[in-house]
């Protein structure tokens, strides 16, 4: 059997690594990618002058480097787009989220002992669809193994509220945020005091992922934590027990609605599933189906940092332009395909302009990640894990000399633009010539907030 002969672009690239003798600074800079799948190349001069004295600490060009471009991690958090850049950020997350529930990177190991507790929020039923119910047989009559492509799907899809089911994906984070107000509240009347006095002897902290279920509605795993007015290192009032926050939990559930559009003269109003899910979190082992351990909780969390819609749903990973054009040929069910054309016509209404439902199509629909860990502190540089070098992507970053530092003129932004069908895959970042500074920060952690997780 002939072997396959490779294709011209791969013979290009071959001729453009044998004009060097010495492959070694090449295979260099290809290790400190770290088996990164989509690297950014990097084109044009970069000048690095120390903030404090002047000097120039390092030059460099493009064109001196192998193959006249700087490779840097994509640093892509999904893994069907990068594995090896999403297994860092998993671990990364793994070990922020379990700072916060047993301490350490800064933490004191008190926090452990803050009511802690591990909350489910589902989102409510659009119609019935295939699934795998406690029971054994689904609603069609049929026992649906794991893994079946009809579990999450329409028992009728005719009957299905495609229209609902995108508009509540696209509300859900407003939803949260009445969810946390309502949470406050009722935190304040069963202590007796007001949400003024509240604030001044308890702080809610909180962090949250969200996952795509099989039928393509968000729903949301929140780690929730009671702590002092001072944050993790100041212990919560006696009276903050984990039974008080589940029960002020499941009544700011209840409470919690986030006001829709009116289309065709139906109100929209959007509340939570009736499935709620309240655990304990501690920090020994599994005692029973109500306990979880803090490990286990962190794992779950930085599981689903990483994971995108297309891994539950089996739709698309990369946005889409004109559904009408992207979609011909893709591999996508017939239910992603029905809620990707909805979301599209739900974008062309113009009293759903401020929703911008094309602009962002991926996130109320089935192709992005969605928010991560929001309301999650920003942890002092470097806790997370010292050992590491900071973000490639920071690393490169033109960023303006401190204020009166007279270090030059402010650097020119970056420009970004895809590479299309030259010699190299993937993205391009052309740097301008631009000053740094040296002693910049490391970068700030991923996730951004109000109410700190560990702090």
């Amino acid at each position: 059997m002939n072997p396959q002969a490779p294709d011209a672009g791969a013979l290009r690239q071959l001729a453009t690594l044998a004009r060097y003798g010495d492959l070694g600074a090449h295979a260099r800079q290809i290790q400190r990618l770290g088996g990164c799948e989509r690297p950014v190349r990097l084109e044009g001069h970069r000048l690095d002058v120390h903030a404090m004295t002047g000097e120039v600490v390092r030059e460099i060009t493009s064109a001196t480097l192998p193959a006249g471009q700087l490779l840097v991690r994509c640093n892509n958090r999904r893994t069907t787009r990068c594995a090896a850049c999403a297994e860092t950020y998993r671990k990364d997350t793994f070990h922020l989220i379990t700072a916060g529930l047993t301490g350490g990177k800064g933490i004191a190991p008190a926090v452990a002992h803050h009511p802690l507790v591990f909350a489910t929020f589902t989102a409510p039923s659009f119609g019935p669809v295939h699934n795998r119910p406690g029971t054994g047989r689904c609603r069609c009559g049929r026992l649906h193994r794991e893994g079946d492509p009809v579990l999450g799907t329409p028992l009728n899809p005719d009957r299905y509220d495609y229209r609902t089911a995108v508009l509540w994906n696209a509300h859900a984070g407003a939803l949260w945020a009445r969810f946390t107000t309502y949470l406050r509240q009722q935190l304040a009347a069963r202590a007796g005091i007001t949400r003024t006095a509240l604030g001044q002897c308890l702080k809610v902290s909180y962090a949250k992922v969200a996952e795509y279920q099989r039928r393509g509605a968000v729903h949301f795993h929140a780690v929730i934590r009671l702590d002092g007015p001072e944050g993790a290192e100041d212990a919560p009032p006696g009276w903050a027990t984990t039974a008080l926050l589940t029960d002020a939990i499941r009544s700011a559930v209840r409470l919690a609605e986030a006001p829709g559009p009116v289309l065709e003269g139906r109100a929209h109003t959007f509340r939570f599933g009736e499935q709620l899910d309240i655990r304990p979190i501690r920090s020994a082992d599994f005692t029973g189906t109500t306990n979880l351990t803090s490990s286990a909780v962190a794992a779950y969390i930085a599981k689903y940092a990483t994971k995108g819609a297309e891994a539950a749903t089996g739709t698309l990973d990369r946005p889409l332009r004109n559904p009408v054009t992207d979609l011909i040929g893709a591999d996508v069910s017939d239910h992603a395909r029905r809620m990707i054309l909805t979301c599209w016509r739900l974008g062309g209404l113009p009293e759903l302009e401020d929703l911008r439902l094309r602009a962002r199509l991926p996130r109320p629909l089935l192709h992005q990640i969605p928010r991560l860990l929001r309301h999650v502190g920003r942890p002092p540089p470097g806790t997370r894990r010292p050992q590491r070098s900071p973000h490639p992507r920071t690393r490169h970053r033109c960023r303006p000399p401190a204020s009166g530092a007279g270090h030059g003129p402010r650097p020119l932004p970056l420009a970004l633009r895809r590479n299309g069908a030259d010699r190299c895959r993937g993205p391009v970042q052309r740097l301008t010539t631009a000053v740094t500074r040296q002693d910049r920060r490391a970068p700030p952690c991923v996730m951004t907030n109000c109410s700190p997780w560990p702090r």
